[in-house]
């Protein structure tokens, strides 16, 4: 019973209901692994003190007779994301000593359904990120290779999923940001249809393009935690009920391949597992055929537009006035200034001077006007495309996972990362990275991941063939 933290969660229900093992034991094996890997990891935050509490009332409401397939189940749940009583800083200064004073809605649910929280992970401070580098408590590293980034900015949750430290776990996805560390940590990671899970209590980033979405090993935890916490809630008015779509999903299954937008940057052995894995996909009945997004090659400049205005316009809050840190000068102003200025890092700094630029009177029209211009063109794009295939394959990232430091001081190759995952945050679409094998740098087999892309509020296209590939 040593490897109860290496279960699945659909696995470990299953014993759980059967009387096999109990919440307090799983929750236990969790903490074992934590206390071994995390302080080389930094995958957690914050540990939290009632974690064995959880579980034992877990235990006794299964006992009771309920029977929810995540009563019991240890998750990890990211430092953005509001637990009531708990911090909750966005690895951020300016938020260090915040505590939470009500459930994010996501929170509520899980609670609802009895899972048990380990704690709060790592990430990019305020989410800004695609490595984990940039959060004030340090790098989180990645479990398959401790001198690499896990990705970010949910990279702490995705490497406590993948070295076994939880069982499962949330992040928030604004721009590949549970998809990118789901592929470098060799995960699952999905990001919903924006709107399918609720964006209350949810540190924002970009409010448009922001969604809370799982972590796991399998697609069938995934879509396990994504049936728990999703639906329309009265506290988030963008949110709305899976039951407004319909499955496009056809009897003919058609995959569609931009061969266009893979020739940027993507490295040849990445590309040789992206085909293996189409290559399963044909076996199983799939389709793959060739497609055009023209305008997907601008889906990164559009999204480091639209991305900064809404970084200016929510960070706009942290003033040092209402809560979180404040630091006194000879002035009003003085107070904003070193508050601010001492609170957030260099990358959430830069994220809101840009906005402010792309946003101030003299350079809205040429810049976030033409953005949001742009980004309603590549909505109308892939849903055109969406109505003749049934999803949109391309690999997660274009590298595996890089050196830590390797990218730091430039923000641009950074943000290159994001390249393939961002258009799906523009244009609201549920995508989903699942394991495509491995491929070796000095010595390490690193994971990468392929990325599927569906129509609104098709999850259920992205789980079947995400099934079909594990």
């Amino acid at each position: 019973m040593s490897d109860l933290n290496k279960l699945s969660i659909i696995e470990a229900g299953k014993k759980l209901a059967a009387g096999e093992i109990t919440a307090a034991l799983l929750a236990d094996a969790c903490l074992a692994e934590i206390e071994k890997r995390n302080p080389s990891l930094n995958a957690y935050l914050e540990v939290f003190d009632d974690v064995l509490e959880q579980a034992k009332k877990a235990d006794e409401r299964r006992a009771a007779g309920e029977s929810h397939p995540l009563l019991g189940i240890p998750l990890a749940i990211k430092d953005n994301i509001l637990i009531e009583g708990r911090r909750a800083g966005a690895a951020s200064k300016i938020l260090e000593n915040y505590v939470a004073s009500y459930d994010a809605t996501v929170i509520k649910k899980l609670k609802d359904a009895g899972a048990v929280f380990l704690g709060r992970t790592n990430m990019d401070e305020f989410a800004h990120g695609s490595s984990t580098e940039n959060s004030a408590y340090g790098p989180t590293k990645n479990p398959h290779d401790e001198s690499r980034v896990p990705g970010g900015s949910s990279g702490g949750s995705a490497a406590a999923v993948a070295a076994h430290m939880a069982l499962g776990a949330l992040g928030t996805d604004t721009g590949g940001s549970v998809r990118e560390p789901a592929s470098f940590c060799g995960v699952v990671g999905l990001k919903p249809t924006y709107g399918a899970v609720s964006r209350s209590g949810l540190i924002a980033m970009g409010s448009s393009l922001d969604q809370a979405g799982p972590l796991a090993r399998t697609v069938e935890d995934a879509e396990l935690i994504f049936n728990t916490i999703r639906g329309k809630d009265p506290l988030d008015s963008t949110s709305i009920g899976m039951e407004n779509f319909k499955s496009q999903t056809a009897n003919n299954k058609k995959i569609g391949v931009p061969r266009t937008l893979l020739a940027q940057g993507l490295d040849a052995d990445v590309l040789q597992q992206f085909e293996k894995s189409l290559d399963i996909l044909r076996a199983k009945g799939y389709e793959v055929v060739d497609i055009e997004l023209p305008q997907a090659s601008l889906a990164l400049a559009v999204y480091y537009v639209i991305m900064p205005a809404e970084v200016s316009a929510n960070l706009a809050r942290f003033d040092g006035v209402r809560y979180g840190l404040s630091l006194k000068g000879e002035s009003l102003v003085d107070d904003y200034a070193k508050t601010r200025g001492e609170g957030f890092g260099a990358e959430v700094r830069r994220r809101i001077m840009l906005g402010t630029y792309v946003l101030s009177s003299g350079y809205y029209d040429a810049y976030y006007g033409k953005a949001t211009a742009a980004r309603a063109e590549l909505a109308r794009e892939v849903a055109g495309v969406l109505q003749h295939v049934d999803l949109i394959a391309t690999p997660t990232t274009t590298t595996p996972a890089a050196k830590l430091g390797e990218k730091t001081s430039d923000p641009l190759a950074m943000y290159l990362m994001d390249i393939f995952t961002v258009t799906a945050n523009l244009t609201g679409n549920p995508a989903i990275s699942v394991p495509m094998g491995t491929v070796t740098r000095e010595g390490k087999e690193l994971p990468v991941g392929m990325q599927l892309t569906a129509a609104h509020g098709d999850e259920p296209a992205l789980f079947a063939a995400g099934k079909l590939l594990q």
